[in-house]
This record gives structure tokens, sequence and C-alpha cells, in this order.
């Protein structure tokens, strides 16, 4: 019980900022009961007349990033176990809604608060067999109750930064056994796996599948759903895109200081801003408006445009269309890399072969943003003013340009293949008997 003490000890410190938030911003209003009391029968479609419908196989994603990352594994799962009932559980407002659409055909509930009567009333429910989360989410009380009533816990693309991993040491009388309870970790890197060990995980759980972001990476521009947003902003061939994706505070400012230096003497040039989180979506277009330009919100209604003029610059105030974006850039910044948010995932501009840049700080995404630096695929840059020098290298030098995206495309290529060898850890485990050391489920591959 001393997480629940903690866990209200820490929600009465915060709850000001709670209230204000959902005053403001309607954030955290919805789901609100289940994730206070847990999923509830009625929450799941046919056991609403109390049929039973069979053990549960739970995914967990905590945003949009993660619903995005398993949206693949759901699939490869569902195709090996087409009769396995699933459900997919999230946190935030955008990741439910982005589940419901990605996940259509599937159950998708807000995830329990790490409240022990919470997380028990959700397994009454679910009774899964199950629970995959995705890259980690640890909460103490979810994983030791879902263990305790016969729930494997696994983690698929198992990610642990270097500052994650100290933390999770310094208190590790109380998490260790958290760690101790996980059935199978699926981890990106042998790096990432050290770490792991080094907070407590069975040696005999720990396992390294590489990254299925690798495999959720596009391959080709030539999809429908690209083609229809080049269409809406009214790209031509000629065009040259500079996209600044999942940006956060400070870097759209960059984004404009590069188009305002080069828009000019290269009339090719175009800029869409994609800000990360959409309480700023607001603060983004007054931005652009006190820089000169006019503002297309993706968000307000409107038909394809006929032209895209320079004095134009496209805003995405919408969830979930960023992948699909990125299709229509040719230069590529990815947010979140200037400030302290530990960078994005980079292998979505990448599979479309932009000429992609990022900022120094990627610790979240260490292990592939050094992939691609090895690999001459990307290019770091130091400070916001670089962003200027990178983007007019590209413009002045597009053989260049278009081989670093190549270089990035082909990286992607050679390290494909974790979905099928996750999808496959999971069925073992599922298959498993209740004493089988997960030793032998890893040598049954």
């Amino acid at each position: 019980m001393i997480f629940d003490f903690l866990y209200c000890l820490a929600l009465s410190t915060v709850s000001p900022l709670v209230v204000y938030r959902m005053a403001r911003y309607g954030r955290y209003r919805r789901g609100l009961r289940q994730k206070l009391f847990g999923i509830r029968p009625e929450d799941i479609p046919g056991q609403e007349a109390g049929e039973p419908i069979g053990d549960f196989v739970w995914f967990h994603a905590v945003s949009v990033g993660e619903v995005n990352l398993i949206a693949g594994l759901v699939a490869a799962y569902r195709r090996e176990h087409p009769d396995q009932p699933l459900v997919i559980t999230t946190t935030t407002d955008a990741g439910y809604d982005l589940a419901r659409s990605r996940f259509a055909n599937e159950t998708v509930c807000f995830c329990p608060l790490d409240f022990s009567w919470a997380v028990r009333q959700t397994l009454r429910t679910l009774r899964p067999q199950l629970l995959v989360l995705a890259e980690l989410e640890l909460w103490p009380n979810l994983i030791r109750e879902a263990t305790a009533a016969g729930c494997r816990v696994a983690v698929a693309n198992a990610r642990l930064s270097p500052r994650s991993g100290r933390r999770y040491q310094r208190f590790g009388r109380l998490l260790a056994g958290t760690f101790g309870r996980l059935a199978w970790i699926g981890c990106q890197d042998e790096e990432t796996a050290g770490r792991f060990l080094a907070c407590g995980a069975n040696p005999l759980a720990v396992d390294v599948t590489g990254s299925i972001k690798f495999d959720n990476a596009p391959d080709t521009r030539d999809t429908p759903d690209v083609h229809r947003l080049a269409r809406w902003v009214g790209l031509d061939p000629w065009h040259q895109v500079l996209i600044a994706g999942s940006t956060q505070a400070g870097e759209e400012a960059a984004a404009l200081d590069t188009y305002q230096a080069l828009s000019s003497e290269h009339r090719q040039l175009r800029l869409i801003l994609v800000p990360r989180h959409r309480e700023r979506f607001d603060e983004v277009a007054a931005l652009i408006r006190a820089r000169g330009y006019q503002v297309r919100r993706r968000g307000e209604v409107s038909p394809p445009a006929e032209h895209w003029p320079t004095t134009t610059v496209v805003l995405i105030d919408t969830i979930g269309e960023l992948r699909h974006w990125w299709g229509v850039g040719r230069v590529a910044f990815v947010g979140g890399s200037f400030g302290d948010r530990g960078g994005q995932n980079m292998l979505e501009p990448a599979g479309y072969g932009n000429a992609v840049c990022f900022g120094p700080n990627t610790e979240n995404f260490r292990e592939i943003a050094d992939r691609l630096l090895r690999e001459r695929a990307a290019v770091r840059l130091t400070t916001p003013a670089d962003l200027t020098r990178f983007v007019a290298e590209c413009l002045d030098s597009p053989p260049a340009a278009d081989d670093l995206g190549r270089r990035a495309r082909a990286v992607i290529q050679n390290h494909r293949g974790a979905t099928a060898k996750t999808v496959r850890r999971l069925g073992q485990l599922m298959n498993a008997p209740e004493d089988l050391p997960t030793k032998l489920t890893r040598q049954a591959a």
C-alpha cells in the first residue's frame, strides 16, 4: 500500500495544477472513472450482458507515440491470434482518440491510474493472460497486482535511458521487485538490456529484439495519405518543404528564423510546423502571424489549395497525422531535441528519404540517433542557428541532400524484424505452462 500512499500524497500536491488544466484545456476529464476506479464490465463490448468472452491480452500505450508504435505489433499479433480478445488502453486524451481510430475493431479504454483498487477492478473485468507495456510504463501496483492475478507482464520495444536507469536504481529497494516481476523484456539494444539488469530485472527475462520503430517506418511516399495531404497543402513538384515536427517551445521560432533567412533567395522553400502538444497550437499560430506570415491551420476545414505561396506557413494542429506529413517534406527537423525532452522518433522522416537533422538532446532515442549518425544518414545540430546552415546546404546541393536521405532509408531497411520477433515471444509467453521458466520460453524460438 506504500505506493497508494505516495500517489495520494503526490496527487494532493499537484491537484491545483490538475484542476487548472481541466478548466482551461479540458485535460484529464475524459475517462476519469476508468482512471480512478478501473475498467468495469460495462466498458467492454460483449460483457454488457454478462456474456463470457474469454481472457484478454492487454496492450498499453500511454500516448500518441506509443499508440503509433504498437499499431503494427497489434496487427501482427491479431493475424497470428485471430480469435484472441484484445484490449488497448491509453492514458492521454490524444492517445485515446488516436487509438479509437487506429484500432477501430478492438476494445479501447483508458488505463487505470496506479491505485491498487483501480488496478484490481480492471483485472477482475479483463482477466488478462498477458499485459504488454509499450517501451516502459513502470507502475508498481499494476505490475504487482497483474502478476499476483496470474497475468504475465511483458515490455515490448523496451527502452531505458541512462538517466532513467540511474533514477530507478536510486529507489532500488522500492522498485527492484517491480523489475523482477517482468516476465519478458524485449529491449531495443544491448545497452538497454544492461540497464534493465542493473535495475533488478530477471536475467532470464531480458531479451534483445531490436527496435519496432524500424518496422513501423514508412518506405515510400507513394501512399494515399501522403498524396491527400500534398493536394490539401497545394504542393508543387518543385517545392522543397522544410517540416519541423514534434516541436517544443523555441523550436518553432528557430524554424521560422531559417525560413525568413532563406525563402527570399530560395523561392522553392516552404515551411510546415507540427507542435508536439495541442495546447500550444494557438501560441504557435500567433508566433507565425507575428513574423508577418499567413497561417494555414490543418484543423480548420478548408478545401485543397490551388497553390502554396511563400507568404503562407502551414500549421498542423491535428493529432496523429505527423507520420504522413513527413512524406510531404524533403528536409526534416525532428523536434524535442533542443530542449530537455530527449528528442522524438527520427525514423519516420528517415523512412521517406528526407534529409534529417535534430538537435543535441536525443537521449530518449540515443541508439537510433547514434546509428543514423554512424551511417552518415542524419546530421546533429549544435545550436538552433545551425538549422539555417543545414537547410541552406540541402537547398544549394540537392544531390547531397538526396544521398543523406538514401543512406537513412538503407539504415531502416537493414534493421527491420523486431515486430516478428516480439510477436513470437509473446505467443510463447501465452502458451507456456505457468511453472515453465522464462529461460525455456526464450529458448523455444
